[in-house]
């Protein structure tokens, strides 16, 4: 502690004598405190920068390093300094400061007593002393002096324990003026010593400093007390004020039962006796926790205890603790609870005021209200009632309001709403509807100033709440009048209640749309409600909307369980026009005649605007049905090849969710099962086309036979086409074919690229794109799907494939595209196809007009983000040259992937404009080649072609020679491009002789032996001569196969009847180029008349083809 100025002039005084002379301020000081013998204890004082050194030290330091230094100068000097003194030298020791000698200022004397151990408290203000006579010494720091002695504590080991006050279970004490007599004043800090004696086995607890004994326990006696009994070294008296210890406390290791125990000692144990009431009332708390868990509560001594244990207790503020325990206990029964509340308030009120604390009195009185309103309740749910009344349709017609064909149609709706929105769910059998423990009761309401409210609690503990009220009367098995009649004389508002009750009756829809009978009890309870006094304001205005049914509506937008909240609202508009008509006869009859006129008219105005805001909640509500009914109907068996796509489960609707998700909301949502459901997009077009078709049938086979791409499987479409028909009908602009085309291959896209494995997403997608009808739309989905998902992953396979010079390999595509090589191969196709619906866009846009995208009249007041189709409407057009250009370019990477061809790097067929092209935005213009292109481009790219078209050739023939006609099946099944019509077309683009490459194509046929296809493609060649030339060499490599590698003894014999030229020539051919040898004579006959045909007379080689015919004839004679 900092010394005060009388104890700084006391010590001066004892240590300098009268003239000692006195700073300002008191030096820094840093004291220690020792035990041990003669004296067995001493206080010891450290001044800090007071102590100077003596001059002779200082000479003698100062000649010491002079001596040292000159000595050291001398030796190197001579030349016969060793080695190991530079080593001695290099190896100085650090410095360290000279110890400063402490002198005992004072301490206590006692020859025969030896000290053992101190231990310092945590603020500095005492210390505990053991010594070899068994006593604990309390010392006082400031005042150097012992006040304290404990006898009968051999090899004891001590500790402190320091704890600092809570205001919040401070009580306040009316007379009291100290800081301490309030809430508000600074905390309290008490300290309590810790002695452990292990001769005896037990841990005791003292208040210091002349507190009694507040804690004992037995440990055993093997453990150790652990407490850090001293502060941190070099810490004076201005320092140590701001350092805190970085431990627990204290603690108790105990080694025989392996555990580490802490010692917690409550802060009112250090009170003085005047207020040891409050630790009574504690302990008695205590009990009575202990008493609530373990007694039972059947026995009749039970309740009398609990009332004598809270009537024992004197502070208010403990006796409300102990009341709120017993108010929250899980196993008290009501009227022991009641019992008990009803106790205590008596026993208050028969005090004296002045020492009742009115905040515990008034509490006794809210609890004992809210008891009353749960007995009430309780009791109008335990009698039988049941209703008589006969309920049948027509009724159920005539209390909505409704004709036969309306409720029709309401009744077809929730029906398909209910078999589509069946799930299985759990129920316990102790979970009861209507039942709600008292504990649980008494913790949802509270009464705050004679006012009966709700807390804020969660929305199941609000429904909890509701069907406590209303769940037997919605059912018809409660008095709905009694019940009303309760809750409104117990202090609840209508608006609370209305809340309660539609809370109830959305959140159970399951069981209300099972028995149509509770929409009666609904209108019966809404009317009694709105018949309150505080319910309906009769003085607002007739221009503005009733807050009473703007609350119930907004209840209704909100809910997402739409077959209630139809109901709901149903049941809503209808005593809402029931109230308004008999307003109206009301205001009526009480008019002058000279006014009827009017009040008539400002009736009307009241019941028109609420009337319409009914009837668009209704159509909102119809239509939201639909769509929920819609997004859980299922296709079975899975509609997917292999496997539906797992997604997560659509997320369930509201009018209030629709309204916010913008003018694609619907749109987005159907998108999102059509892609769960995996549909093909011709089905979106067939239900929309025959939505309004007579035989409703016939629909239904066109679907299925479009429904899949599965044959060997039967579809079951269930309510699949009907429900998207309807669907269509609520929404005829927001499920537009184009809109809804739109969003699912939005959705698709955004799949696809969260697994790029999943190919068939992005094929899916751009099927979609396709089946858009509007150009304008066309073009700016495809634009977007370019730029936000497909050309980064388009260049990294063009610089990846350029790089490497053929198809890469699967580990190469992973790294540096995302994807498998398979994958890859699909996803150029993909792009390939997109990039061709664009231009195709691109070409129609100037002859369709920009579609105008209205909204359905219930739902303009639609707010939220934009829709994709408008987003696309803000597409800038395409640069036609730009996006062909690409397309050429994913044209060549999907055939060397396709086809795995080797040697072939993309970049290298294009000149530097056209690389300098690729991956801008195709909506800009940039410099493409143009002219002539140099003859090296030109060659690299013919050989190219006739790479992909000698490939294409190979895969579509050679297959049958492979693979079983089941895997035949299979692949000729899967989608491919026409490649040779594909060549020709690059050839165009790539300024590549078109002819070369169909010659080329019909050689490759008649090479694999497919002469009736090459027939058809001889027809597309202009240059038949060359191309006869062709074929006349690969009809004598089939001949020279039949003649000199059979060499039967009849080929032998024609062979020597020919003419030595042919014989020559035949000789001169390579029947190893041939890729199909056994084709018939026949075929290859035809093959020499078609030749034949193709030369002009004049041709050098038409006498050799004459000969081949009389040969091919000959050989067919054998």
């Amino acid at each position: 502690m900092t010394l005060s100025p009388f104890d700084q002039m006391k010590t001066a005084s004892v240590i300098g004598g009268i003239n000692a002379a006195i700073k300002n301020s008191p030096p820094a000081m840093s004291q220690y405190i020792t035990v041990g013998s003669s004296p067995f204890t001493g206080f010891f004082y450290a001044l800090e920068g007071s102590t100077q050194p003596l001059l002779s030290h200082v000479a003698l330091a100062v000649a010491s390093k002079l001596t040292s230094a000159l000595f050291s100068a001398a030796s190197g000097w001579l030349g016969w300094k060793s080695k190991h003194e530079e080593e001695t030298v290099q190896k100085q020791k650090p410095k360290m400061e000279p110890a400063t000698p402490l002198a005992v200022r004072f301490g206590l004397p006692d020859s025969r007593r030896h000290g053992e151990s101190i231990c310092l408290s945590p603020c500095n203000t005492l210390a505990a002393v053991t010594d070899d006579f068994g006593r604990v010494i309390l010392l006082d720091v400031a005042r150097g002096i012992a006040i304290r002695m404990w006898k009968g504590y051999r090899d004891a080991q001590i500790g402190w324990i320091q704890i600092v006050e809570d205001l919040h279970e401070r009580v306040p004490e009316k007379g009291d003026l100290s800081p301490f007599g309030n809430t508000q004043g600074p905390s309290r800090v008490a300290q309590f010593l810790v002695i452990y004696a292990p001769r005896r086995g037990i841990l005791e607890v003292w208040s210091t400093q002349q507190g009694p004994r507040v804690g004992a326990f037995n440990v055993g006696k093997h453990c150790r007390l652990l407490y850090p009994g001293y502060k941190i070294m070099g810490l004076n008296n201005v320092t140590s004020q701001s350092w805190q210890p970085q431990t627990y406390q204290i603690c108790l290791v105990d080694p025989v039962s392996a555990s580490v125990k802490t010692v917690n000692v409550p802060f009112h144990l250090a009170l003085s006796d005047k207020k040891s009431e409050r630790a009574k009332d504690l302990h008695l708390v205590k009990k009575l926790a202990a008493l609530l868990k373990t007694k039972s509560p059947g026995l009749d001594s039970f309740e009398m205890e609990i009332k004598e244990l809270i009537l024992d207790i004197k502070y208010p503020a403990t006796k409300r603790q102990a009341l709120e325990s017993i108010l929250a206990s899980e196993r008290l029964s009501f009227s022991c609870i009641r019992n008990v509340t009803q106790t205590l308030m008596d026993t208050l009120k028969n005090q004296e005021l002045e020492s009742v604390d009115e905040g515990l009195l008034q509490l006794c009185a809210n609890k004992l209200k809210l008891l009353h309103l749960y007995e009430s309740v309780n009791q109008l749910n335990s009698l039988e009632f049941h209703s008589d009344t006969p309920f049948s349709d027509n009724d159920l017609a005539v209390l909505l309001r409704l004709d036969d064909k309306e409720l029709m149609k309401l009744q077809a709706l929730l029906e398909k709403y209910k078999q589509e929105n069946t799930k299985t769910t759990v129920r316990f059998s102790e979970d009861t509807d209507g039942v709600l423990p008292v504990k649980t009761f008494l913790e949802y309401l509270e009464y705050e100033k004679d006012v009966l409210s709700i807390k804020k609690i969660s929305e199941e503990e609000y429904v909890a709440l509701g069907s406590f009220f209303f769940w037997k009367c919605l059912h018809g098995e409660s008095s709905t009048e009694d019940m009303c009649h309760t809750l409104e004389s117990a202090g609840l508002s209508p608006q609370q209640l209305l809340s309660l009750l539609l809370s109830v009756w959305l959140s159970k829809e399951k069981d209300i749309l099972d028995k149509p009978q509770s929409v009666c009890c609904l209108h019966t309870m809404l009317s009694l409600l709105s018949k309150m006094k505080v319910a309906m304001d009769e003085t607002w205005d007739s221009q503005s909307v009733s807050p009473w049914w703007q609350q119930m509506r907004m209840a209704c937008i909100q809910s997402e369980n739409n077959g209630a909240a139809l109901l709901s609202a149903h049941v809503g508009h209808s005593v809402a026009a029931q109230m308004s008509s008999s307003a109206t006869e009301k205001k009526f009859s009480q008019t002058v005649l000279g006014a009827d006129a009017e009040a008539l008219t400002d009736s009307w105005e009241a019941l028109s605007l609420d009337t319409e805001y009914w009837k668009l909640l209704l159509k909102q509500l119809e239509d939201c049905l639909i769509l929920q009914t819609l997004l859980h109907s299922k296709a079975s068996p899975p509609t997917a090849k292999g496997s539906s796509p797992q997604t997560e489960p659509l997320p369930r609707l509201s009018v209030k969710k629709l309204l916010e998700g913008g003018k694609g909301g619907v749109a987005d949502s159907v998108a999102k099962w059509i892609f769960k459901q995996d549909l093909n997009p011709e089905l979106l077009r067939c239900a929309n086309q025959e939505r309004d078709a007579e035989n409703p049938d016939e629909p239904k086979e066109g679907i299925a036979r479009s429904f899949l791409e599965v044959p060997e499987v039967q579809i079951d479409l269930g309510a699949i086409p009907d429900l998207l028909r309807l669907a269509y009908g609520q929404f005829p602009c927001s499920l537009e074919l184009d809109v809804l085309h739109a969003h699912c291959c939005w959705e698709y896209v955004v799949q696809w690229n969260k697994d790029p494995e999943e190919a068939r997403f992005l094929v899916r997608s751009v099927e979609h794109l396709k089946h858009i009808l509007n150009a304008h739309i066309q073009n700016g989905i495809s634009l977007m799907m370019w730029n936000t998902f497909l050309v980064k992953r388009f260049s990294a396979a063009t610089y990846l494939m350029d790089k490497v010079g053929k198809s890469p390999k699967d580990r190469l595509c992973r790294r540096d595209v995302g994807m498998s090589d398979t994958a890859l191969t699909s996803f150029l196709g993909s792009c390939l196809d997109l990039l061709q619906t664009s231009l195709e866009a691109d070409i129609s846009r100037d002859e369709m007009q920009v579609p105008v995208l209205d909204t359905e009249d219930a739902w303009l007041s639609v707010e939220g983000p934009i829709s994709i189709v408008e987003l696309a409407l803000e597409q800038k057009p395409i640069h036609y040259p730009l996006v062909e250009h690409h397309s050429v370019l994913c044209s060549i990477l999907y055939a060397a992937m396709r086809f795995s061809l080797k040697s072939v790097k993309p970049l290298a067929l294009f000149d530097s404009k056209g690389k300098n092209a690729f991956f801008k935005d195709l909506t800009s213009i940039q410099l493409l080649p143009s002219g002539e292109m140099d003859p090296n481009f030109i060659s690299i790219r013919q050989q190219f072609l006739l790479k992909v078209v000698s490939a294409a050739v190979q895969a579509q023939h050679s297959v049958t020679k492979d693979k079983d006609p089941s895997e035949v099946a299979v692949t000729t099944h899967q989608r491919d491009h026409n490649w040779p019509a594909l060549a020709v077309d690059l050839a165009h683009h790539l300024q590549v002789g078109e002819d070369v490459i169909r010659r080329h194509y019909v050689g490759e046929l008649y090479n694999y032996g497919a002469d009736l296809l090459g027939e058809e493609a001889i027809l597309q060649v202009h240059d038949k001569e060359v191309l006869a030339s062709q074929l006349l060499v690969l009809t004598g490599q089939r001949l020279a196969h039949a003649l000199f590698h059979t060499q039967t003894r009849e080929g032998m014999e024609l062979l020597a009847r020919l003419p030595p030229t042919l014989c020559t020539w035949l000789k001169a051919m390579n029947p190893q180029d041939l890729q199909n040898t056994d084709v018939p004579i026949a075929a290859t006959a035809r093959l020499v008349h078609k030749v034949m045909e193709l030369l002009p007379e004049r041709h050098g080689q038409y006498s050799l083809a004459l000969h081949l015919i009389e040969a091919v004839e000959a050989m067919a004679t054998l």
